[in-house]
């Protein structure tokens, strides 16, 4: 009895310490959180198995989606219906499979177009091609598509971590990606680049990580793929000058060269990208970059009307009248009336566009517009979305808390991804399509958020001056390309 009654008390002592022990310590509780689900995750140790399962998994949850979508037996798949699910981007293709070029970006056919960038418009045109205009089959290839680029991210999103945070960490992101709900959502149920666009993205962020270690061939890659990002969509371009000053930053840290290294990088993202811009100039007779649509974007969301954040009635796709105007005047001319109906309403009304543009970036990070009976008729996701949403913006922003503490260099990126990429919107209009480019940067910091980022496995300064002293062994066996 003697002996129980020490055990019993040597065991109520333990707890006691343990529990205190966790008190004083709350790094601790996180660390054995994270090792719990780290435990559970055991069976996958290894990597290649890890990644083929997580992406499995991840493709399997958008095509189970993808087939209730497609087989539902209220959505009709015909010229209409699939492009309005698709609405620019399948009407462009409907046009390209017809015959008729790069053109009609609305339901009737009009001429040429330069209102959406032209690469997913011919992925789609392919899939008509392949499986007819308007078919379920097209339907379920474009969505598969879809599907298998936000299944793939799992991989970029993987090493883009495991680079600067621990292994762990690195797995719990690419896991929580494969059933992250907003990327099974947009990936399987929408018709738009957003997946293609965020596949590229990550690759592209991945590229930059380690840019200054590589050679011209590294520098010539990584511009060549960015230029693929933007003709897949252009606002990703605003980061394209912070990730190469940030690797040539690095190179002058180490006194090594990079002007010739930047010179490649800019030549091969131009060389992608030129192609598109003189089409415009000779087919719309007009000089712009990529796409057109700015100021037609920017007149949706500063006109007077607060009733949504982008207004149905000033698109040709949902107002005759506009789409009147539109085919009257032609695409330029269009736009160049709501280039100056734009700026004049933003002369008259300052104080409107203050409001509104507040109101945007409040919508963009946490889904709210409005909670009006009227709004929310159209738009009834909002309500379980705001909660839903602010739950992501406080692990969010606890993961930059986090981060911040082990090595604010290589938080950088991230966090001229999240101030830089949204600022268009915040002018023009905003809901939570526009932010799927960056949505793996947003999971990677509410996964850290949620789990913690793990012990600092170095410092940038001394990831920098190992890296740079490494990098002719390294790019001599695999570019064979001297730094």
């Amino acid at each position: 009895m003697r002996y129980t009654n020490q055990r019993s008390n040597h065991t109520r002592t333990t707890l006691a310490i343990k529990k205190l022990s966790n008190n004083l310590n709350p790094e601790l509780r996180l660390y054995r959180r994270t090792g719990r689900l780290a435990r559970v995750l055991r069976p996958f140790e290894s990597l290649t198995l890890f990644l083929a399962a997580t992406v499995t998994l991840a493709l399997l949850l958008r095509l189970i989606v993808v087939f209730f979508v497609v087989h539902d037996s209220s959505h009709t798949i015909n010229d209409t219906n699939f492009g309005w699910e698709s609405w620019e981007m399948g009407w462009t293709a409907r046009s390209i499979f017809l015959g008729h070029g790069f053109s009609s970006p609305f339901l009737p056919i009009t001429g040429p177009t330069a209102l959406v960038p032209p690469l997913y418009p011919y992925i789609i045109a392919a899939a008509f091609h392949l499986f007819g205009l308007y078919t379920s089959a097209s339907a379920f290839a474009v969505l598969a598509f879809n599907s298998l680029c936000s299944a793939l991210t799992c991989i970029p999103l993987y090493y883009l971590v495991r680079n600067s945070l621990q292994e762990r960490v690195a797995r719990v992101a690419s896991f929580a990606w494969a059933v992250y709900p907003f990327a099974v959502y947009f990936s399987a149920d929408r018709v738009w680049d957003y997946a293609l666009t965020g596949l590229l993205f990550t690759c592209c962020l991945l590229a930059a990580q380690k840019l200054y270690t590589r050679g011209l061939l590294g520098w010539a890659g990584f511009g060549l793929l960015y230029g693929v990002a933007v003709l897949s969509n252009p606002s990703v371009i605003s980061l394209l000058p912070f990730f190469l000053a940030i690797a040539v930053w690095r190179l002058l840290r180490a006194h090594r060269p990079w002007v010739s290294k930047a010179l490649v990088a800019c030549v091969a993202f131009i060389l992608v990208c030129t192609p598109w811009t003189i089409r415009n100039q000779r087919v719309m007779h007009s000089r712009f970059f990529i796409r057109d649509g700015f100021w037609l974007e920017f007149y949706a969301g500063n006109n007077g009307d607060t009733t949504a954040s982008n207004s149905a009635f000033a698109h040709p796709a949902s107002n005759p009248a506009e789409m009147t105007k539109y085919q009257q005047m032609g695409e330029i001319a269009y736009m160049q009336q709501k280039r100056d109906l734009s700026i004049n309403f933003v002369e008259h009304h300052p104080g409107f566009f203050a409001v509104a543009t507040v109101r945007r970036v409040v919508r963009f990070w946490t889904g709210f517009w409005s909670f009006s009976p009227g709004y929310l008729k159209f738009e009834p996701f909002d309500l379980p979305n705001v909660p839903f949403c602010l739950f992501l913006m406080f692990f969010m922003v606890k993961g930059i808390m986090r981060w911040r503490r082990y090595d604010p260099a290589a938080m950088l990126p991230y966090l001229l991804a999240l101030a830089v990429f949204p600022l268009p919107y915040y002018i023009t209009h905003s809901s939570m399509d526009y932010r799927q480019p960056i949505e793996p940067i947003i999971i990677v910091l509410v996964s850290i958020g949620l789990f913690g980022a793990g012990k600092k496995l170095f410092s940038l300064a001394e990831s920098d001056e190992d890296a740079l002293n490494h990098a002719p062994e390294m790019e001599s066996e695999s570019e064979g390309v001297l730094v």
